[in-house]
């Protein structure tokens, strides 16, 4: 038999040339019409973000120790107010009376430095009207006798403890020397004659109080009294003609 002969085709090299490859790989989706479909990212829903709330600042030391100091000072005041009362219930407390019975001048002379020399002696009745409180006296009392802002003389009252419902007399003696006292003395002279003198007799009068046999700490009250005599004539009984006292209590 007679060979076959086989025919190969000649390439054109002018001719375009057909791509071999394809243009869109098989895994690629394509469309209806052959045309390839875009893929996009997936769908997420996006959450709205909240802001959150700031950091509380922190209280410093100072506004602390402020907050603790009022609340201590509130309870002190609210412990003080309920043992005030709980003193005031038991114990029923009075304020003691005082009262300048009688004056005598020993001495009040104007000497040769024109100074003014003096000498008071007063009687005065203190009383306490309290049923179950006792009061101590204590050293270190000021007694004064003054005229127009100008002190005349001085003392003090001694130490004694006066009992439940109890009145003291007492008797002192208060001496003293003003200095440049010329325009003092005429001033005295001249209001003599009206047979009307006000004079201011001051004490401040160290005290402990004595609640059933509970001795409290030391308080220093204040008494003031008005009083209103004739005449300042040495070795001459002064008649009284008016006299009120005020009684002051500090701590």
């Amino acid at each position: 038999m007679a060979d076959h002969q086989r025919i190969y085709p000649v390439v054109d090299p002018e001719a375009p040339q057909r791509p071999t490859a394809p243009l869109v790989s098989r895994d690629a989706s394509r469309s209806d019409k052959g045309e390839p479909v875009e893929h996009y990212p997936p769908f997420r829903r996006t959450i709205p973000m909240t802001q959150s709330k700031p950091p509380k600042k922190k209280r410093s030391c100072f506004c602390r120790c402020l907050c603790w100091t009022v609340c201590l000072l509130l309870l002190q005041i609210i412990v003080l107010g309920i043992l005030a009362a709980i003193i005031f219930l038991a114990f029923q407390p009075k304020i003691p009376k005082y009262s300048i019975d009688s004056m005598r001048i020993r001495e009040f002379n104007l000497n040769n430095d024109m100074s003014l020399s003096a000498t008071f002696n007063v009687n005065i009745t203190a009383r306490n009207p309290n049923k179950r409180i006792g009061i101590y006296y204590e050293n270190g009392s000021e007694l004064s006798v003054w005229y127009t802002g100008t002190k005349l003389c001085e003392g003090s009252l001694p130490k004694f403890y006066q009992g439940h419902r109890n009145t003291t007399l007492l008797n002192l003696n208060l001496t003293g020397q003003t200095q440049n006292a010329t325009g003092l003395l005429q001033s005295l002279q001249a209001q003599q004659q009206t047979g009307s003198i006000p004079l201011n007799v001051r004490a401040k009068v160290p005290v402990r109080i004595k609640l059933g046999k509970l001795k409290l700490m030391k308080w220093k009250p204040q008494v003031r009294c008005r009083v209103v005599v004739d005449s300042l004539t040495a070795d001459n009984v002064i008649r009284i003609r008016d006299s009120s006292c005020k009684f002051r209590f500090r701590l």
